[in-house]
């Protein structure tokens, strides 16, 4: 399959949460036949009661997942969706962060939420020692409603960690609803390991319930709103791996979605095309 990708060295990829309702391997291949080089999975519930599917190592599920993936031509980039609580053990999740290794993801998705900063990077770092066991390496994100709200706050959790495999992951709504600035980015450039591409219109929303509610169901297809993209892109200085994240919302049809992320994604990092 040839996979049309906005630089020579660049995947571009997609993120579960765009089709959640798909299991890994119908993932798979609908994000590789809409043209996408890699995707991620969600392994992990983001919060309690959310969906998420599960790849074992040795199981049925992750050969006959790994198989579907090669026939396509589609690699595994990140893996969702850990959040760092006051009740976070890295240890407990080593089943998953090994599932995710042996499928070939090369990330993991992660934010904060514990008001004890200290406790947090202490929990972040070892995330990241166990991960990078597995050869994989960590990146978090900053939400309006956690702890780590904003791109300065993700940027300290990776300054006070100090594991080389730590990184913070750019989602355009979260770094732009929260007062993040693209000279802010661009001073913190080389920390900046992922950027989820994602638009939305209006005035950002000031409480948690309604930051959730447009993180769930209020995003746009890149270009279709009012965020800059494509200085967004520009300031990471294309050294950053690209993804798209925005859920599937009300009867639309998932090949059709993911085609028309992927063609919007596009026109913003090769408007030429």
């Amino acid at each position: 399959m040839t996979v049309a990708t906005p630089g020579p060295s660049l995947e571009l990829g997609v993120a579960h949460f765009s089709a959640i309702a798909l299991p890994p391997r119908e993932f798979a291949v609908m994000a590789a036949r809409a043209g996408f080089a890699s995707i991620g999975l969600r392994l992990h519930p983001a919060f309690p009661g959310a969906p998420f599917y599960e790849l074992p190592v040795g199981s049925h599920s992750a050969q006959e997942f790994k198989t579907v993936a090669d026939s396509e031509g589609i690699k595994v980039f990140d893996i969702e969706f850990f959040v760092i609580d006051e009740n976070f053990v890295a240890a407990s999740h080593e089943a998953t962060v090994a599932a995710a290794a042996n499928i070939g993801a090369r990330r993991l998705s992660v934010c904060g939420d514990d008001r004890d900063g200290g406790r947090l990077a202490t929990n972040f770092f070892e995330f990241c020692v166990l991960a990078a066991r597995y050869g994989i390496s960590v990146d978090i994100e900053n939400m309006g409603w956690r702890t780590v709200r904003t791109f300065r706050d993700s940027v300290a959790i990776v300054n006070s960690c100090g594991a080389e495999n730590a990184g913070v992951l750019v989602d355009g709504i979260h770094f732009f609803r929260n007062g993040a600035s693209l000279d802010e980015l661009r001073a913190n450039v080389g920390k900046v390991k992922h950027v989820q591409l994602c638009d939305v219109r209006g005035p950002a929303p000031k409480t948690s319930e309604a930051m959730i509610a447009e993180a769930r169901s209020g995003r746009l297809a890149p270009g279709e709103g009012e965020l800059p993209l494509k200085d967004l892109w520009a300031a990471t200085e294309y050294g950053a791996a690209i993804s798209v994240e925005v859920p599937l919302v009300g009867p639309v049809d998932a090949e059709a979605h993911l085609k028309h992320l992927h063609e919007s994604a596009l026109r913003i990092l090769k408007p030429d095309q």
